[in-house]
């Protein structure tokens, strides 16, 4: 399992939002490539990218920043999100050197577009579900829909995505541990690989998850707790090895 830093980009910054909501956003640096460098330094083997006014937009708008850290990491793979929601922006994505685009909302609302998404970029296309009791969110996570999670991801896993990236939103950005159990329930439910996504706190999180009953939950994307240093991301790395070797 890999852990995957999140660089979440606001007015060109990199932030953290608590539970999703915009006003409520913490600036980190106003140097999202001097971000990138550092978790690359730490050991980063992949780079999880949000476009978070693109989420809310519904079309790029922090774009730039993307293509400037692609461009400084070609050997890194980098996954991009937000307000991605035609096949124009995913070309863009791929010819600029990222290796995924994630689809939330829009998947959500049009699961058809899925399945074409997947044929015209196949291994490139993530579907991201947020959800909370076990209901998928859209819309920057203000809505609720009445979707059940598992059922979603079984059906975008028959579509050909690549991958779930699974978000419990009660915990996402809050620093109280991840839901292992929520996120290992719907890792056996799918035969695709699954990125666990909110609420890693600490080392502990990623003992925890590792130690889940199942081998389908491949990375987790971790934010807040690598900014404010309660985890430590090189550490964590090294513990993740140690774990899926033993």
């Amino acid at each position: 399992m890999i852990l995957i830093p999140a660089i979440d980009l606001k007015d060109g910054k990199c932030v953290r939002l608590r539970q999703g909501v915009m006003e409520d956003d913490t600036v980190f640096s106003d140097d999202p490539l001097e971000v990138a460098q550092r978790w690359v330094d730490a050991g980063a083997r992949r780079l999880h990218m949000v476009d978070l006014n693109g989420a809310f937009a519904g079309r790029p708008i922090n774009a730039e920043p993307v293509r400037q850290i692609a461009d400084a990491f070609p050997d890194l793979p980098i996954q991009v999100g937000g307000g991605i929601r035609d096949a124009e922006t995913v070309e863009a994505y791929l010819d600029a050197g990222v290796q995924w685009c994630i689809f939330g909302t829009k998947a959500v609302r049009e699961p058809h577009f899925v399945s074409e998404i997947c044929l015209e970029f196949p291994g490139h296309i993530i579907v991201g579900l947020d959800a909370k009791d076990g209901k998928v969110a859209v819309e920057g996570w203000s809505k609720l829909s009445r979707h059940d999670v598992i059922d979603m991801a079984q059906h975008f896993e028959n579509d050909g995505v690549a991958a779930i990236v699974y978000t419990d939103i009660s915990r996402d950005g809050m620093l109280q541990g991840l839901n292992v159990e929520a996120t290992s329930e719907l890792a056996n439910a799918v035969r695709i690989p699954v990125i666990a996504s909110g609420g890693i706190t600490s080392i502990e999180d990623v003992r925890a998850l590792c130690q889940a009953s199942t081998d389908n939950i491949i990375g987790a994307i971790t934010g807040r707790a690598i900014y404010e240093g309660t985890l430590d991301l090189a550490e964590g790395q090294k513990l993740a090895d140690a774990l899926s070797q033993g």
